[in-house]
């Protein structure tokens, strides 16, 4: 018995730290607000070989994320980087009252090319890491 309340303990760890959010802060917004990406989520897409990365917003004044989809102040999403290029694709946004939803179709997409601070900003601080990142 002390077994088995052992291995579902184990387990337990183990799925809390495969939805561990890793959030690093790579840009000041307007009002206070900062945008920083999840580095547990990011990936390189295998078919695609764009980098995928869960960004969110938050306001620390306002004790506002960063999080995640479905938690009570998480507000973000999904973006697919192409870093040689320099653009990307919105693969879904999330809110409290709206969460993640991610259609299979968006690999075929029309990219758009990544303009402003932010997405220049988001590009520095993921883009060196493509390499380094799990592929799916």
């Amino acid at each position: 018995m002390r077994r088995a309340f052992a291995l579902a303990a184990t387990l337990s760890l183990i799925a809390g730290a495969a939805s561990a959010e890793t959030w690093t802060k790579y840009v000041d917004g307007p009002n206070g607000t900062q945008w920083s990406y999840d580095a547990d989520y990011t990936y390189k897409d295998k078919q695609t070989g764009r980098l995928v990365v869960m960004q969110a917003i938050s306001k620390p004044s306002a004790n506002l994320g960063p999080s995640a989809p479905g938690k009570p102040d998480g507000v973000g999403s999904v973006i697919a980087i192409d870093c040689k290029e320099k653009n990307l694709i919105t693969l879904s946004g999330y809110k409290p009252s709206a969460p993640l939803d991610i259609k299979d179709s968006w690999r075929s997409e029309t990219p758009k090319k990544a303009t402003g601070d932010d997405n220049a900003a988001l590009m520095a601080a993921v883009c060196p890491h493509v390499d380094h990142v799990p592929v799916k």
